[in-house]
């Protein structure tokens, strides 16, 4: 249920599922109702949806915790206090079917290191292929006998990487220094939460800046790894990742973004990217992929020059821009495949899921 046409009057009912590509987006400017709006979403697909269907959130301003509580859901905290721990190393043998588990974990971890060792030109070859080499070797006793116990962790990569003979080998190590003895070492554990619920909310507002990118793209193969377990059993995986933005600044987390956006589909996975910024999701040509393969756009008020964009991209008329210019929280215009919808959806402020959903400060209860 997404509110009432604007026009008509009449109830707004869609399935995203029956959508030739099901991601979606979520836009508005601060404060147009974003988030509340995700959380209307997640409570119908968990109430509604089938009960295989696995929900996962990733939530950078702990805003998801009360609603996920209350629907006995598991919130994650992932920070430097934290006692939950979420291991970047984690090796799904089901990773996919037309491709090595391996390969792809290699790829995951390149993007790791490359947001860790980085700087402005990235990882250079010869420091990709060290890493792809100490990868191949790190997993080998778990390939041949993978039991949990043998599952490594961020650790065995680094020891790994200071064996190898080449010079770049010690700044690859140098630099993942500060994640496995250093003081940012929250992702040198093995999982110890289990995340077989299925409704999982990862918090990770306590990250610094630097670490939250990291969190956001560990989550993200987390997510992978649920999505190819729920394949198996012909079950569907909504992911929602709020402030999606954050992960369209740096090259190695967007370009896994567009990944998802891409794959997804095929494997039951359902994203929503929530953002206020227009313009990261079309900062470049690969980027851009992630509006392209959106067949569900829900539009809150959006600014001026973000209004012009989405009429370009979009098609949409300047009568209908009307219902996202100056709107109120809660109304605005739905994309769905090539239907553009307003919207009016006056949720009742007397009721508990309301209270558990709002953002307002003066009204937000603590999780």
């Amino acid at each position: 249920y997404y509110g009432l046409n604007a026009l008509s009057g009449n109830m707004i009912m869609a399935d995203r599922k029956q959508l030739k590509n099901p991601n979606g987006l979520i836009l508005g400017t601060p404060g147009s109702g974003k988030s509340f709006s995700a959380k209307r979403e997640i409570t119908n697909v968990f109430l509604v949806a089938s009960k295989k269907d696995t929900i996962i959130i990733c939530d950078p301003e702990a805003e998801y915790a009360p609603l996920v509580n209350r629907l006995g859901g598991q919130v994650v905290k992932i920070s430097p206090t934290s006692k939950d721990y979420v291991n970047p190393m984690d090796l799904n043998l089901n990773y996919s079917e037309d491709e090595s588990p391996l390969a792809l974990k290699s790829d995951f971890i390149l993007s790791l290191c490359e947001l860790i060792v980085g700087g402005k030109d990235g990882l250079q070859p010869i420091e990709k292929t060290i890493i792809d080499r100490a990868v191949t070797t790190v997993y080998r006793g778990y390939l041949a006998d993978p039991r949990p116990e043998n599952m490594p962790v961020l650790g065995n990569l680094y020891e790994e990487i200071q064996r190898q003979p080449e010079l770049e080998a010690a700044r690859i190590a140098a630099a993942l220094e500060l994640y496995v003895t250093g003081s940012l070492n929250i992702f040198n554990h093995r999982t110890n939460v289990d995340i077989q619920n299925r409704l999982v909310c990862f918090d990770i507002k306590e990250l610094g800046k630097q670490l939250k990118k990291l969190g956001m793209l560990i989550i993200q193969d987390q997510v992978w790894g649920r999505v190819t377990e729920n394949r198996e059993l012909h079950a569907n995986t909504w992911f929602y990742c709020d402030e999606f933005h954050l992960l369209l600044k740096e090259e190695q987390t967007a370009a896994y973004s567009v990944e998802i956006w891409k794959r997804f589909r095929k494997w039951g996975g359902i994203p929503t990217g929530i953002t206020q910024n227009i313009k990261d999701l079309l900062a470049s040509r690969e980027i851009e992929n992630i509006f392209e393969n959106s067949d569900f756009v829900y539009m809150l008020n959006q600014a001026a020059g973000d209004r012009e964009i989405l009429a370009k991209k979009l098609g949409i008329s300047p009568q209908q821009l009307s219902y996202v210019t100056h709107s109120g929280p809660g109304e605005g215009l739905i994309f769905y495949g090539n239907v553009i919808l307003p919207f009016v959806d006056r949720f009742p402020q007397d009721t508990e899921l309301y209270r558990i959903m709002t953002t307002k400060p003066e009204e937000v209860i603590d999780p």
